[in-house]
């Protein structure tokens, strides 16, 4: 299944969300909800399940994102960037590895195990990875590296190239806004970290 030109819209659209999310500019969300909106449906006719339902939780999430972001911009109180202790890190790992094996078992089907758990792993994965995006934890960057790395496989086999190409591009710049994230971050027993970034034209 070659790449389609709707294909190559969502691409387009889910680039700009990840360049402007670097950034921080709140215009991420609008780019977010777009490209998920298009992709439930790609996914939905491709049988990925997992992905369409993802897609879904995207737009809902962009929205919030969107309405986070916005809220607290230019106030006293404005959300800034923050990091996980090892706690929380190692809860969303179980929580991940968990959700994924249930998933797996209860949506048991005739697909390639491999591609149910590729599937499923994705789906928890960024599901945590993009609520650290709309609290503006850092470590999300660090996250979306290894989901991102195993959806380029996943839509890679399943004949999404274009999409499979821009999650590793996503890896780059992943490394990219958590090195722009790193020097907003709000350091222990500090009431206000470096300047951050923001763009909210």
């Amino acid at each position: 299944m070659g790449s389609s030109l709707v294909e190559w819209v969502a691409v387009a659209l889910a680039l700009s969300y990840v360049l402007l999310a670097t950034r921080q500019s709140l215009w991420c969300w609008p780019a977010a909800g777009a490209s998920g909106a298009i992709y439930l449906l790609l996914f939905a006719r491709a049988g990925l399940t997992m992905q369409a339902a993802l897609q879904g939780f995207y737009v809902a999430m962009s929205v919030y994102g969107w309405i986070s972001w916005r809220a607290s911009h230019g106030q006293p109180g404005e959300l800034s960037v923050s990091a996980w202790p090892l706690g929380r890190h190692l809860a969303a790992a179980a929580f991940v590895i968990v959700a994924t094996v249930a998933n797996v078992y209860l949506l048991a089907g005739d697909e390639n195990p491999l591609v149910r758990y590729a599937d499923s792993f994705v789906a928890w994965g960024s599901v945590i990875a993009t609520w650290m995006m709309t609290r503006k934890v850092v470590e999300n960057w660090l996250y979306w590296m290894v989901f991102d790395l195993v959806a380029a496989a996943l839509y890679f086999s399943q004949g999404f190239h274009a999409t499979a190409g821009l999650f590793l591009v996503y890896i780059v710049l992943a490394v990219r806004g958590y090195l722009q994230w790193r020097k907003c971050l709000v350091k222990p027993g500090r009431g206000v970290g470096v300047e951050p970034v923001t763009d909210a034209r």
